[in-house]
């Protein structure tokens, strides 16, 4: 066994994301980044990460996702507010090798919310840039490279963009973790919202 597997600590989690291109195994290491894997395992618990897609792929580098706009600009964390949190670097978790598991953020430290992208490669130009929380079990590392190989435009956004159906949580590391809300729930809430500040304005037009 490479001697880079060797210095990687043992997981003790695991999500399977379903995806259009078949499923991806994330094994997590809650002990080295406990903010990330329990954001990341409170998200997959809400289905947060339903229906989104993997918006930018950049072959022989990265495939990211985890954005409900599907822009790269949006998504929050399932922390307070939606608020980002801090960066978690670890000695023993390295750039080194492809299927990583990591947060993507704005280039800022501390912007860690919603997205996340999985190694194509050795990438040490993001050690300790971005948080990395888990890597991909098993054979569901070729799912991984088929999505990182399709086809992308000038912005590296895939021309038919590679969607996550639903999460399956095998091992969850954190027995303190219940759903709060789901995202369509927060939706309908949402819309129900709008649909009441609506109605007092159509009452005045009704008056005039």
């Amino acid at each position: 066994m490479s001697n880079i597997y060797l210095l990687e600590p043992h997981t003790s989690g695991k999500v399977i994301l379903h995806t259009s291109d078949g499923d991806i195994a994330v094994e997590l290491w809650p002990k080295e980044a406990p903010k990330a894997c329990r954001n990341f395992v409170q998200l997959c618990m809400e289905g947060y990460y339903n229906d989104t897609i993997f918006h930018r792929i950049v072959a022989g580098f990265i495939i990211q996702g985890g954005d409900p706009e599907g822009t790269g600009e949006g998504g929050e964390s399932a922390f307070e507010d939606g608020e980002p949190f801090a960066d978690e670097f670890h000695s023993r978790l390295r750039f080194v090798r492809r299927g990583l598991v990591a947060m993507a953020n704005s280039g800022q430290p501390n912007d860690n919310r919603s997205q996340f992208f999985i190694t194509l490669d050795a990438t040490p130009e993001l050690q300790n840039k971005h948080t990395i929380f888990g890597k991909i079990g098993g054979d569901t590392i070729f799912n991984v490279l088929k999505i990182g190989s399709l086809e992308v435009d000038a912005n590296e956004r895939p021309l038919y963009p590679p969607k996550v159906t639903g999460c399956t949580i095998v091992v969850n590391p954190f027995d303190d973790i219940v759903p709060r809300i789901s995202r369509q729930e927060l939706e309908t809430a949402r819309l129900r919202e709008l649909e009441a500040q609506k109605k007092p304005e159509k009452q005045k037009k009704q008056k005039k």
